[in-house]
Formats: C-alpha cells, structure tokens, sequence
C-alpha cells in the first residue's frame, strides 16, 4: 500500500505552501493582489471584505471562510471554489493545523469528557456512519486529509520514531514506566517520538517525551500521580484529568506527535503529545504513521492491533513501498516468540532479501537505541550509504 494522498480539492495542482491558514498569510498574499491558486482554510474573512472585492481569486479555493455575501459573491464570480462552513459540526472539516490536547478536552473540568470535542466527534461519527449519510463521508474525507497536509508540514525535516503498543497497558506498571522511559531518551536523542496516541503504551511514550526536558526525577513524580488512575476504565474523566493535572504541574514539557482515531471510541487521545493528528479513518492513520517513521519503528507488546501494524510495518519493508528502508524493532522476547509468536515470521520473510537487515528482537526497553542505531547503520551500508 502507498502513503495515504487524496487529490486536492482544486481545479489546476498546487504546491505545498499555497495554503493559507491565518489572517497574516491572508493579509501578506492579498497585498500583492491576487489569491490565485491558493486554498484558504477556515479563516474568519468578515472584516477582509475590502481586500476580496479587489483582490483576484481565479482558481482559489476557500474552505470554510466566513465572509460577507457581497465578498462571497465576487469571489465566485471571479473564479473561485467556495466550500462554506457547515454549521453544527463538533469538528471543523476545513481545518489547517493540528489538535492540541486543550482543544480536544475543552470543558474537561467543568463538564466531563463526555462534553468534549473529542466525544461529540465521536458520537456524531458513529451516528452519521450508521446512516450512510454521503455528506458526512465527505466531511469525514475532507477533514482526514486537511489533518494530513497539517501533518506532513509540521514533520518536513524531522527523524521520526514510532512507537506502537497496546492500549491495555497500564499506568502504574513497569511496562509502563519502561515506555515513557523510552520515549524521554528518544526524544533526548533529538528524535521526534510519535504514536497512535491513545492509552497504554502509545500515552507512556508521549509522557516520555514531555518529560524529556526536565530533570529525571519529573517523570517519576508523573508516573506517580498517574498511577492513582491505571486506565480509562471505568471513568475516561478521571483519567483524563489525571493527564491534564500532570501537565499542570510541570508545564512547558517537551514536543512529540500522535496520531489517534474516532474509529475506536474506547481509545481516547492521550494528552501528552504536544501535536495531535486524529482521523475518522482508521487506515489512513496506521499507515500514515508507520509510512512517517522514517528513523525506524518501536514495537512494544500489544495484541490484534499491534500485531498488524507488525505485519503492516513489514510489508512496506518487504516490498520497500515508501522508498527508503525502516528498521523495526520489536520489544519483549517472550511476547513476541511466545505470546504473539511473529518473529519468527518476520524472519521467514525476511530470508535472503534486505529486509533482514532492518529487523532485530530484544529483550527491554533499554535495548531499542542502540537496536535502532545498529539497524540504520547496517541498511545504509547495504544500500552503499
């Protein structure tokens, strides 16, 4: 399978960068007169009225802009496509950046999480799925790809790392604490930690990287506060203002990316990722993760969906679809030759052809760095690097 890319909602291609997100990318390009070929996303043009109507707009394409009917009329009249906003929505489908924790938790303390975006998103992806409402699918399509724009400018020029596992692992264990211990010394190392971005392991190696800044001794005291609420169950509330208090105390933490999805509802966003990328479509988010982790993948133990990001990783790599090679290192021995038995498959596969050299087994946590370094540096001496 390739990386997810969806045609641009354009009549003529445009360049990456011919988007326009805020009011002072609005102001800059209007003021030389022409908006021509630019998509405008979700900006309130109200009191822009002046420049629209002497400013050319052939082949524009504004998406969700708020403006004034006589501004909108002569935009469409000079040539652009006008998607307006839709009101009522939990989400904005035209948006031009990535989620922040605080704008999918929004009303967390006053209300529960049941009153948050991040549930009425749900809630409203699960109602319009049932009915096969074709506007819906269209909003949900729209939205996903403007996330992947958002996604791929925020990630242009970083080593990426993802570390995948299961969303049953527990705060308050050592599996835990081994994986947010990872996530400090990848993020340390100057990688860019990113995870599917829900519970479990995927929270505990985006609390690594927020902690990463601090002193040693922050992320113990977090792992403490947290252990109080090991999971989302019963109350996603609690949990989630357990996270939210973590990032009270020790504000200003370190940067990483998460790529959760609506399609689960038992997986809510965890709130360490300073960048959240969220998808309705579930595929669209695992194989964009796995095609972005460009300095290698992190398999932690999981079950049915770690096992298929496993075999997912694994293809890519077996037919080299997204270009450069990507290692894969898988944590646990036992659970993965064992529990789960798929290293013994990935070797299989990878007899006799280059993907043996980009894959590697180990026993803990404290193992993948050093894994990771190893593979890329045997991979690029394969390649002639």
């Amino acid at each position: 399978m390739q990386p997810h890319t969806q045609p641009p909602l354009s009549r003529v291609p445009r360049e990456r960068g011919h988007e326009i997100t805020s009011l002072a990318e609005f102001d800059r390009v209007a003021a030389t007169g022409s908006l021509s070929g630019y998509h405008l996303q979700s900006l309130d043009l109200s009191d822009r009225t002046f420049a629209l109507l002497s400013t050319e707009t052939v082949d524009s394409v504004f998406l969700g802009c708020v403006m004034e009917p006589d501004a909108a009329a002569k935009v469409r009249a000079g040539g652009a496509l006008v998607f307006p906003p839709v009101p009522g929505l939990p989400f904005d489908p035209y948006r031009g950046a990535l989620y922040a924790p605080d704008e999918l938790y929004s009303g967390l303390f006053d209300a529960g999480y049941d009153a948050t975006p991040d549930a009425r998103a749900y809630r409203w992806y699960q109602e319009t799925k049932a009915t096969g409402d074709v506007v819906a699918g269209m909003l949900r399509s729209i939205h996903d790809d403007t996330v992947s724009d958002a996604l791929d400018a925020h990630l242009a020029g970083a080593r990426v790392v993802g570390v995948l596992g299961g969303h049953v692992m527990e705060r308050g264990s050592a599996a835990y604490a081994g994986a947010a211990r990872l996530g400090r010394r990848l993020s340390r190392e100057g990688l860019t930690v990113a995870t599917g971005g829900g519970p479990g392991a995927m929270e505990a190696a985006n609390l690594g990287a927020y902690t990463a800044p601090f002193e040693d001794a922050a992320l113990d005291t977090a792992l403490e506060l947290l252990a109080g609420t090991p999971h989302t169950g019963p109350s996603v509330t609690r949990w989630a203002r357990a996270a939210f208090e973590v990032l009270r105390s020790r504000p200003g933490g370190g940067p990483s990316v998460a790529m959760p999805t609506w399609f689960y509802g038992h997986e809510p966003p965890n709130a360490f990722a300073s960048h959240i990328a969220k998808y309705f479509v579930n595929a669209l988010r695992e194989e964009g993760l796995l095609a972005r982790s460009n300095a290698g993948l992190v398999f932690l133990p999981g079950a049915a969906g770690t096992v298929q990001e496993v075999f997912d990783a694994a293809t890519l790599n077996y037919y080299r679809t997204c270009g450069g090679p990507t290692p894969m290192v898988l944590v646990d021995r036992r659970h993965w030759t064992s529990e789960l038995p798929a290293w013994p498959l990935l070797q299989t596969l990878s007899a006799g052809r280059p993907m043996a050299s980009r894959i590697a087994l180990v026993d803990s946590v404290d193992e993948v760095p050093e894994a990771l370094t190893r593979l890329a540096a045997e991979t690029a001496s394969a390649e002639g690097r």
